[in-house]
């Protein structure tokens, strides 16, 4: 009688196990490519110019959008999404870059296969730090 407890038990365990891998495999897949023409600020991080890869997984009522450099010096980042809305499913793919006193950065991403856009923190810099960025750029010219 015991070995058939523990085979219909391993049976059950290796059932169970199948049904999630799927599930997880799944989750990975949502995403994307797109490249940077020049370094930019996002949100409170620095993003060099390059290939990306990017995939987007919901936590919770955030999104966490992870980013990975696919060119030259390999680099990840991680970004919490917390204001979101939905999007059109007609419209194009989209990542707005905007600047100001020669700092761009991304304010918004537009996933229509997502049905989302994206909105990121848009920097307030004091004039004080917005002279050390632009100081700090490598296409100051002294």
């Amino acid at each position: 009688m015991k070995p058939i407890c523990k085979l219909a038990y391993a049976a059950l365990l290796a059932l169970s196990a199948l049904n999630f891998a799927p599930t997880l495999a799944s989750a990975q897949d949502e995403g994307g490519r797109f490249t940077l023409p020049r370094d930019v600020r996002w949100q409170t991080i620095m993003v060099p110019a390059g290939e990306y890869k990017f995939s987007l997984q919901a936590i919770g009522p955030s999104e966490m959008l992870k980013l990975t450099k696919i060119t030259g010096e390999p680099a990840s980042f991680i970004l919490l999404v917390n204001n979101k809305e939905a999007g059109s499913s007609s419209s194009s793919a989209q990542l707005v870059i905007d600047s100001e006193a020669g700092v761009s950065y991304v304010s918004s991403m537009n996933l229509p296969q997502f049905g989302l856009t994206l909105n990121f923190g848009v920097p307030t810099h004091s004039a004080k730090e917005l002279a050390l960025i632009q100081t700090a750029s490598p296409n100051t010219v002294r």
